[in-house]
Protein backbone atom coordinates (compact mmCIF):
# COMPACT_ATOMS: atom_id res chain seq x y z
CA UNK A 1 0.00 0.00 0.00
CA UNK A 2 1.38 3.38 -0.94
CA UNK A 3 1.44 6.09 1.69
CA UNK A 4 -0.54 8.33 -0.68
CA UNK A 5 -3.52 5.95 -0.68
CA UNK A 6 -6.27 7.09 1.66
CA UNK A 7 -6.45 4.99 4.80
CA UNK A 8 -9.84 3.90 6.11
CA UNK A 9 -10.63 4.49 9.78
CA UNK A 10 -13.51 3.17 11.87
CA UNK A 11 -14.78 5.02 14.93
CA UNK A 12 -17.41 3.27 17.04
CA UNK A 13 -19.82 5.33 19.09
CA UNK A 14 -19.22 8.10 16.58
CA UNK A 15 -22.59 9.84 16.65
CA UNK A 16 -21.68 12.32 19.37
CA UNK A 17 -19.19 13.35 22.03
CA UNK A 18 -15.69 11.90 21.95
CA UNK A 19 -16.49 9.59 19.05
CA UNK A 20 -17.81 12.39 16.84
CA UNK A 21 -14.84 14.65 17.64
CA UNK A 22 -12.45 11.79 16.87
CA UNK A 23 -14.13 10.96 13.57
CA UNK A 24 -13.96 14.60 12.48
CA UNK A 25 -10.31 14.85 13.52
CA UNK A 26 -9.26 11.70 11.67
CA UNK A 27 -11.10 12.88 8.56
CA UNK A 28 -9.27 16.21 8.78
CA UNK A 29 -6.02 14.21 8.71
CA UNK A 30 -7.04 12.65 5.41
CA UNK A 31 -8.70 9.43 6.51
CA UNK A 32 -11.92 8.07 5.08
CA UNK A 33 -14.02 7.46 8.17
CA UNK A 34 -16.73 4.92 8.90
CA UNK A 35 -18.86 6.25 11.74
CA UNK A 36 -20.55 3.42 13.64
CA UNK A 37 -23.33 3.84 16.18
CA UNK A 38 -26.39 1.91 17.28
CA UNK A 39 -28.62 4.15 15.20
CA UNK A 40 -27.29 4.89 11.72
CA UNK A 41 -29.42 8.05 11.49
CA UNK A 42 -27.75 9.39 14.64
CA UNK A 43 -24.43 9.45 12.75
CA UNK A 44 -25.80 11.92 10.19
CA UNK A 45 -24.45 15.06 11.87
CA UNK A 46 -20.94 13.63 12.19
CA UNK A 47 -20.89 12.46 8.57
CA UNK A 48 -22.27 15.78 7.30
CA UNK A 49 -19.64 17.71 9.25
CA UNK A 50 -16.91 15.60 7.63
CA UNK A 51 -18.29 15.80 4.09
CA UNK A 52 -18.95 19.54 4.38
CA UNK A 53 -15.23 19.97 5.08
CA UNK A 54 -14.35 17.96 1.97
CA UNK A 55 -13.81 14.64 3.70
CA UNK A 56 -15.17 11.17 3.06
CA UNK A 57 -17.40 9.42 5.61
CA UNK A 58 -19.94 6.65 5.90
CA UNK A 59 -22.64 6.19 8.55
CA UNK A 60 -23.12 2.62 9.71
CA UNK A 61 -25.68 1.34 12.18
CA UNK A 62 -24.52 -1.58 14.31
CA UNK A 63 -24.57 -2.96 17.83
CA UNK A 64 -20.88 -3.65 18.44
CA UNK A 65 -21.72 -6.34 20.99
CA UNK A 66 -23.54 -8.38 18.30
CA UNK A 67 -21.19 -10.57 16.24
CA UNK A 68 -23.41 -10.75 13.14
CA UNK A 69 -23.96 -6.98 13.09
CA UNK A 70 -20.23 -6.35 13.44
CA UNK A 71 -19.42 -8.69 10.55
CA UNK A 72 -22.10 -7.06 8.39
CA UNK A 73 -20.78 -3.59 9.24
CA UNK A 74 -17.20 -4.48 8.31
CA UNK A 75 -18.32 -6.09 5.04
CA UNK A 76 -20.20 -2.91 4.13
CA UNK A 77 -17.28 -0.65 5.08
CA UNK A 78 -14.85 -2.68 2.96
CA UNK A 79 -17.25 -2.50 0.00
CA UNK A 80 -18.02 1.22 0.26
CA UNK A 81 -14.82 2.77 1.66
CA UNK A 82 -12.12 0.11 1.43
CA UNK A 83 -10.25 -2.13 3.87
CA UNK A 84 -9.98 -0.48 7.31
CA UNK A 85 -6.54 -0.15 8.90
CA UNK A 86 -7.41 2.24 11.75
CA UNK A 87 -9.85 1.26 14.48
CA UNK A 88 -11.01 3.39 17.39
CA UNK A 89 -13.09 1.39 19.88
CA UNK A 90 -15.01 4.20 21.53
CA UNK A 91 -18.58 2.88 21.84
CA UNK A 92 -19.72 2.92 25.43
CA UNK A 93 -22.67 3.00 27.78
CA UNK A 94 -23.22 3.73 31.46
CA UNK A 95 -25.36 1.73 33.86
CA UNK A 96 -24.07 3.23 37.11
CA UNK A 97 -25.17 1.96 40.49
CA UNK A 98 -23.73 0.88 43.79
CA UNK A 99 -22.83 -2.81 43.80
CA UNK A 100 -25.75 -3.95 45.96
CA UNK A 101 -28.21 -2.22 43.60
CA UNK A 102 -26.50 -3.22 40.34
CA UNK A 103 -28.48 -5.72 38.29
CA UNK A 104 -26.95 -8.51 36.25
CA UNK A 105 -28.34 -6.76 33.17
CA UNK A 106 -26.50 -3.55 34.17
CA UNK A 107 -23.28 -5.53 34.41
CA UNK A 108 -23.76 -7.50 31.19
CA UNK A 109 -24.75 -4.45 29.12
CA UNK A 110 -21.67 -2.44 30.09
CA UNK A 111 -19.23 -5.34 29.74
CA UNK A 112 -20.91 -6.31 26.47
CA UNK A 113 -20.51 -2.96 24.76
CA UNK A 114 -17.07 -2.03 26.07
CA UNK A 115 -15.22 -5.36 26.23
CA UNK A 116 -17.10 -7.76 23.96
CA UNK A 117 -17.67 -4.94 21.46
CA UNK A 118 -13.99 -4.01 21.33
CA UNK A 119 -13.06 -7.70 20.98
CA UNK A 120 -15.52 -8.31 18.13
CA UNK A 121 -14.56 -5.14 16.26
CA UNK A 122 -10.83 -5.79 16.61
CA UNK A 123 -11.15 -9.42 15.60
CA UNK A 124 -13.12 -8.44 12.50
CA UNK A 125 -10.75 -5.65 11.46
CA UNK A 126 -7.31 -7.09 12.30
CA UNK A 127 -7.23 -9.35 9.21
CA UNK A 128 -7.36 -6.23 7.01
CA UNK A 129 -4.54 -4.65 9.01
CA UNK A 130 -2.41 -7.80 8.72
CA UNK A 131 -2.97 -7.89 4.95
CA UNK A 132 -1.93 -4.23 4.70
CA UNK A 133 1.08 -4.64 6.97
CA UNK A 134 -0.17 -1.60 8.85
CA UNK A 135 -2.67 -1.05 11.63
CA UNK A 136 -3.57 1.35 14.39
CA UNK A 137 -5.92 0.28 17.18
CA UNK A 138 -6.96 2.73 19.88
CA UNK A 139 -9.22 1.61 22.71
CA UNK A 140 -11.00 4.13 24.91
CA UNK A 141 -10.36 3.33 28.55
CA UNK A 142 -11.12 5.79 31.35
CA UNK A 143 -9.81 7.21 34.60
CA UNK A 144 -12.56 5.04 36.11
CA UNK A 145 -10.28 2.06 35.42
CA UNK A 146 -8.54 3.12 38.65
CA UNK A 147 -11.81 2.65 40.55
CA UNK A 148 -14.88 4.85 40.89
CA UNK A 149 -17.82 4.63 43.29
CA UNK A 150 -21.00 3.43 41.61
CA UNK A 151 -19.18 2.10 38.56
CA UNK A 152 -18.12 -1.48 39.33
CA UNK A 153 -19.22 -2.53 35.84
CA UNK A 154 -17.72 0.44 33.96
CA UNK A 155 -14.49 0.40 35.98
CA UNK A 156 -14.03 -3.33 35.35
CA UNK A 157 -14.67 -2.87 31.63
CA UNK A 158 -12.29 0.08 31.29
CA UNK A 159 -9.55 -1.69 33.26
CA UNK A 160 -10.13 -4.77 31.14
CA UNK A 161 -9.59 -2.73 27.99
CA UNK A 162 -6.11 -1.83 29.20
CA UNK A 163 -5.16 -5.50 29.49
CA UNK A 164 -6.77 -6.17 26.12
CA UNK A 165 -4.76 -3.33 24.58
CA UNK A 166 -1.43 -4.58 25.92
CA UNK A 167 -2.12 -8.11 24.69
CA UNK A 168 -3.03 -6.83 21.22
CA UNK A 169 0.24 -4.90 21.13
CA UNK A 170 2.18 -8.08 21.90
CA UNK A 171 0.31 -10.32 19.46
CA UNK A 172 -0.01 -7.93 16.51
CA UNK A 173 3.20 -5.91 16.63
CA UNK A 174 5.02 -8.13 14.13
CA UNK A 175 2.39 -7.27 11.52
CA UNK A 176 3.01 -3.53 11.70
CA UNK A 177 0.04 -3.02 13.99
CA UNK A 178 0.11 -0.92 17.15
CA UNK A 179 -2.48 -0.94 19.93
CA UNK A 180 -2.81 1.80 22.51
CA UNK A 181 -5.43 3.07 24.95
CA UNK A 182 -6.56 6.57 25.79
CA UNK A 183 -8.03 6.98 29.28
CA UNK A 184 -10.03 10.21 29.57
CA UNK A 185 -10.61 11.99 32.83
CA UNK A 186 -13.62 14.30 33.14
CA UNK A 187 -14.79 15.20 29.63
CA UNK A 188 -17.83 17.40 29.01
CA UNK A 189 -20.17 15.16 26.98
CA UNK A 190 -23.79 14.01 26.99
CA UNK A 191 -22.62 11.10 29.16
CA UNK A 192 -21.22 13.33 31.91
CA UNK A 193 -24.29 15.56 31.64
CA UNK A 194 -26.39 12.46 32.36
CA UNK A 195 -24.22 11.74 35.40
CA UNK A 196 -24.80 15.29 36.66
CA UNK A 197 -28.54 14.82 36.27
CA UNK A 198 -28.35 11.50 38.11
CA UNK A 199 -26.71 13.12 41.14
CA UNK A 200 -29.09 16.09 41.01
CA UNK A 201 -26.65 18.82 39.90
CA UNK A 202 -26.84 21.33 37.07
CA UNK A 203 -24.24 20.50 34.42
CA UNK A 204 -22.42 23.84 34.70
CA UNK A 205 -22.13 23.44 38.47
CA UNK A 206 -21.03 19.84 38.01
CA UNK A 207 -18.27 20.88 35.59
CA UNK A 208 -17.15 23.77 37.82
CA UNK A 209 -16.89 21.45 40.83
CA UNK A 210 -14.91 18.91 38.79
CA UNK A 211 -12.53 21.60 37.49
CA UNK A 212 -11.45 22.52 41.02
CA UNK A 213 -10.08 18.98 41.44
CA UNK A 214 -8.11 19.02 38.15
CA UNK A 215 -4.58 20.51 38.10
CA UNK A 216 -5.13 22.44 34.85
CA UNK A 217 -8.33 23.85 36.42
CA UNK A 218 -10.70 22.97 33.60
CA UNK A 219 -12.65 19.94 32.47
CA UNK A 220 -11.75 18.22 29.24
CA UNK A 221 -13.47 18.61 25.89
CA UNK A 222 -13.98 15.88 23.26
CA UNK A 223 -11.26 17.47 21.11
CA UNK A 224 -8.73 16.86 23.90
CA UNK A 225 -9.31 13.13 23.46
CA UNK A 226 -9.47 13.32 19.67
CA UNK A 227 -5.99 14.91 19.71
CA UNK A 228 -4.57 11.99 21.69
CA UNK A 229 -6.24 9.41 19.44
CA UNK A 230 -4.92 11.21 16.36
CA UNK A 231 -1.37 10.88 17.69
CA UNK A 232 -1.67 7.13 18.23
CA UNK A 233 -3.19 6.60 14.76
CA UNK A 234 -0.46 8.56 13.00
CA UNK A 235 2.03 6.89 10.66
CA UNK A 236 4.83 8.36 12.79
CA UNK A 237 3.65 6.62 15.98
CA UNK A 238 4.77 3.16 14.88
CA UNK A 239 7.16 2.66 17.82
CA UNK A 240 4.52 3.50 20.43
CA UNK A 241 2.45 0.47 21.35
CA UNK A 242 0.81 -1.12 24.38
CA UNK A 243 0.55 2.23 26.15
CA UNK A 244 -2.23 3.75 28.25
CA UNK A 245 -2.35 7.53 28.07
CA UNK A 246 -4.40 9.27 30.76
CA UNK A 247 -5.78 12.50 29.30
CA UNK A 248 -7.10 14.02 32.47
CA UNK A 249 -5.51 17.42 33.06
CA UNK A 250 -3.08 15.98 35.57
CA UNK A 251 -1.38 12.79 36.75
CA UNK A 252 -3.64 9.88 37.60
CA UNK A 253 -1.79 6.61 37.21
Amino acid sequence: MSTTEQRVAIVTGGARGIGAATAVRLAAEGRAVAVIDLDEAACKDTVEKITAAGGKALAVGADVSDEAQVEAAITRIVAELGAPTILVNNAGVLRDNLLFKMSVADWDTVLGVHLRGSFLMTKAVQKHMVDAGFGRIVNLSSSSALGNRGQANYSAAKAGLQGFTKTLAIELGKFGITANAVAPGFIATDMTAATAARVGMGFDDFKAAAATQIPVQRVGEPDDIANAVAFFTNEAAGFVSGQVLYVAGGPLN
